[in-house]
């Protein structure tokens, strides 16, 4: 039996007369308060393309189901060099991790500048007080300076994990955008690229935990950079990203993703690009072991609100929320941007035994 998604509906949309949100409500991140609560940081899209990150919480109803939100303000919009550009600036699609071996939350977000999208961090003890720990220092990767190349969909491990030198580390996955790798390009391209041809895919990299970490926490550089896995199927031939943070399971740290597809034939010079969800599950102990891999989309766009937007045909999973306060371990929230205008949440049901149906191995 395949896993699939179960939608609950859509608990966000853009606020009739709030000019924050004339471009649309999109791509939360989901993470539990120190109140038990729960929160959701969706990026926020005024006129111009002009983004801001967002504080939500979450309204359930009496079986427990996310039904809406309560808007509390802006958590992070667009101040620092690194998030403005001539034309406005841009604090985009944010994951939230409580990161245990620093003791707070930490959020990773794009920030877009006249550079190009890149990843940025933040920090804070409440969720109401963020303060900025700057772009992501990265090693880099053979010839490759990761630094001064474009980065979306970051997320952080919440616990320690062992990198290939035997480190114990903080880990990040993310998606390089590497030239010659945006789907307008890569859909002509062979199927079967190789790795060196560096098609956009999940990327992890680690940060040795030091003894004491530097004041006021910023990260030291992430180093070890490798590619975690590559699109295998064809509904995400063009391109695959990290979508929720990781979360540990019983079967291992489970990411639901997301992949990218051409509607239209490879021949014809337009493209109708699909945004589906898939899921992965990364072994406890070594995150570059992919235990399991769908074969097919969990979430696909079929509702009229995922397919007729501000970008068409798009669910995009960034936020997730383990069920623990119903008593319901292996029952997952799942909240996804909706055509890039909404948010909807789906409910996932983890089995006891993953289908056969899975793809095991290591990167590809």
């Amino acid at each position: 039996m395949s896993i699939k998604l179960e939608r609950l509906g859509m608990i966000m949309a853009p606020e009739k007369g709030n000019e924050n949100e004339v471009g649309g409500v999109l791509n939360p991140a989901a993470t539990r308060g120190p109140d038990g609560a729960l929160y959701l940081f969706p990026r926020l899209v005024a006129k111009g393309n002009y983004s801001r990150i967002g504080i939500v919480k979450v309204v359930f109803n009496k079986d427990g189901d996310p039904v809406g939100v309560e808007r509390l303000g802006i958590a992070l919009e667009p101040e620092a060099e690194y998030e403005k550009h001539p034309d406005g600036g841009g604090c985009e699609d944010a994951r939230v991790t409580y990161v245990e071996p620093l003791q707070r939350y930490i959020m990773t977000y794009t920030a877009f500048s006249q550079f190009g999208p890149r990843i940025a961090l933040a920090q804070s003890t409440d969720l109401f007080h963020w303060s900025r720990l700057g772009l992501a220092d990265f090693e880099p990767y053979k010839l490759i300076d990761f630094n001064s190349i474009n980065n979306k969909n970051a997320c952080m491990f919440p616990m320690a994990v062992i990198s290939p030198h035997h480190h114990p580390s903080m880990a990040m996955l993310h998606r390089p955008l590497f030239p010659v790798t945006s789907p307008d390009e890569s859909k002509t391209m062979p199927f079967d690229r190789r790795i060196g041809d560096h098609q956009e895919c999940i990327w992890i990299s680690y940060c040795h935990i030091n003894k004491e970490l530097p004041k006021p926490y910023h990260l030291p550089k992430f180093i070890s950079n490798q590619p975690l896995a590559l699109p295998v199927a064809p509904w995400e031939n063009l391109k695959i990203g990290a979508g929720t943070p990781p979360i540990l399971t019983k079967h291992g740290w489970l990411i639901v993703y997301h992949g990218v597809s051409n509607l239209k034939p490879v021949s014809e010079d337009s493209q109708e690009l699909s945004y589906s969800a898939g899921m992965m599950i990364l072994d406890k102990e070594n995150p570059e072991k992919i235990l399991f891999r769908s074969s097919q989309p969990i979430l696909s766009p079929d509702l009229p609100q995922e397919q007729m937007g501000v970008v068409n045909n798009v669910v995009f999973p960034t936020g997730i929320d383990r069920r623990d306060d119903l008593g319901k371990p292996n029952r997952f929230d799942v909240y996804y941007g909706m055509a890039d205008n909404r948010i909807g949440v789906a409910r996932l049901d983890l089995p006891d035994e993953l289908p056969m149906e899975g793809e095991t191995g290591g990167n590809r």
